[in-house]
């Protein structure tokens, strides 16, 4: 596990103007809709709340996501990310 997380870009979260939001070290998406987006990170899993929410990129390859929408929330769960979301099930 420290060989592989060595491996991975750091997690950053860069949030513009609450309606743009940029997230590097995403494992994968476990389930997303118009106002609340998981994400398993390497530091956790990434809860996002909001409206009109919209992902336009998601490379579970590089660990980058980018959304856009009404962005009013942002939480972590402390836990290992777990394999299997919902692209990791759509590329299988």
């Amino acid at each position: 596990m420290a060989e592989e997380m060595r491996n991975l870009p750091p997690h950053t979260v860069v949030l513009r103007e609450r309606r743009e939001m940029t997230v590097t070290g995403v494992r994968d998406v476990d389930s997303f809709d118009e106002e609340t987006i998981v994400a398993f990170t390497d530091l956790g899993t990434l809860t996002i709340k909001g409206m009109g929410l919209h992902i336009n990129k998601i490379d579970v390859e590089s660990g980058d996501l980018d959304l856009e929408g009404e962005i009013y929330l942002l939480s972590y769960a402390d836990d290992q990310p777990a394999r299997g979301g919902f692209f990791a099930r759509l590329l299988r």
